[in-house]
């Protein structure tokens, strides 16, 4: 593939193509065309891409004719139309929707963890879900250690998971209480502000929710461990931007706390982020905008053999989405 590339974003005015395009050129990624693709109402839009503006197009079967990779933002519908067009042009597909992380025959990737499936596409890369994606870059080099054979993570969702009429939501109905007026509910479909709940998806006849089933399906699948037992809790809160996780693991070899904290230390993609002396861990109003991972509370769980617990928190706009498209494309450009 040639460097700099003709790179096109599918879904470029969503909450997820805004960061992609931010990634772009806070990587400095070499770019030789732009192409931002969108439904019709955005169509006309101008987008700023290093000090340029650069006019949102209707997206067709024809709009990849001439790219290098194609970035899909726009939802797993959008995706499974497009997502065809663009590899018979010629085009590589890095797709953030759920349309195919489930398929065998397509990779899914975080580069941090499984960046050799990558040599295996076949047009399409999919990307992982934002809560697997947060939960994998921690866990990877301490199963690389230690194997871990169960983990148990409870998830702390930002509004902005839901997109960024969600997050718009958040602050309306925030000011809303303070002002002593009515709640309305219009994205989400409980009170965000002020309160958490279940991720707002469908629960499956197992028991879980979508979220939940995906974050278990997905880390077996970057892992390759298709027995991996995961148990997954999903829940929304009253954040703006930036996921947290609560996560306990088993491993089968004892990994003390002192020696995951020297091998997250070192970690790609990781920020340790573990002062007891001042109770100082990750937080979300800090990990917001930024590349890596954060991860602390390191702690050893007597309750279970061999058992660590932890706390993490990662911009999902950026490594659970934008950041790990780009990675991705910066993969394929020197491989």
């Amino acid at each position: 593939m040639k460097s700099p590339a003709h790179i096109a974003v599918l879904g470029a005015t969503g909450a997820v193509g805004v960061e992609v395009l931010k990634t772009l050129e806070r990587r400095n990624f070499p770019v030789a065309k732009l192409s931002l693709l969108a439904s019709e109402r955005s169509v006309g839009k101008k987008m700023k891409f290093k000090g340029k503006d650069i006019a949102v197009e209707l997206v067709t079967p024809e709009s990849f004719k001439g790219v290098d990779i194609a970035i899909f933002s726009a939802g797993a519908t959008r995706s499974r139309e497009f997502a065809p067009h663009a590899v018979k042009a010629g085009a590589v597909v890095v797709d953030n929707s759920s349309a195919f992380r489930m398929d065998p025959e397509i990779p899914l990737v975080v580069p941090e963890v499984n960046a050799d499936d990558l040599k295996k596409h076949k047009g399409i890369i999919a990307n992982p879900n934002c809560s697997a994606a947060i939960l994998v870059v921690p866990l990877w080099p301490l199963h690389q250690k230690a194997r871990i054979k169960r983990i148990v993570v409870s998830t702390y969702q930002a509004a902005s998971g839901a997109g960024a009429k969600a997050m718009e939501e958040l602050e309306l109905q925030a000011r809303a209480v303070l002002d002593g007026k009515p709640v309305k509910k219009e994205v989400l479909p409980h009170q965000i502000a002020f309160n958490v709940f279940s991720h707002n998806t469908k629960v499956a006849s197992n028991g879980y929710n979508e979220e939940e089933n995906k974050v278990v399906e997905e880390t077996r699948k970057m892992f390759h461990e298709p027995e991996l037992a995961i148990c997954a809790t999903c829940i929304r809160v009253p954040v703006f931007r930036a996921h947290s996780e609560s996560i306990v693991i088993e491993t089968e070899k004892k990994l003390s706390a002192e020696e995951a904290r020297a091998i997250l230390s070192k970690a790609p993609g990781v920020k340790l982020v573990d002062d007891r002396e001042k109770n100082y861990f990750p937080m979300p109003i800090e990990s917001s905008g930024e590349f890596d991972v954060f991860v602390g509370r390191l702690r050893e769980d007597p309750s279970g053999k061999n058992s660590l617990a932890m706390f993490v928190s990662g911009d999902q706009l950026l490594k659970g989405a934008a950041l790990n498209a780009v990675q991705i494309a910066e993969w394929l450009l020197k491989n």
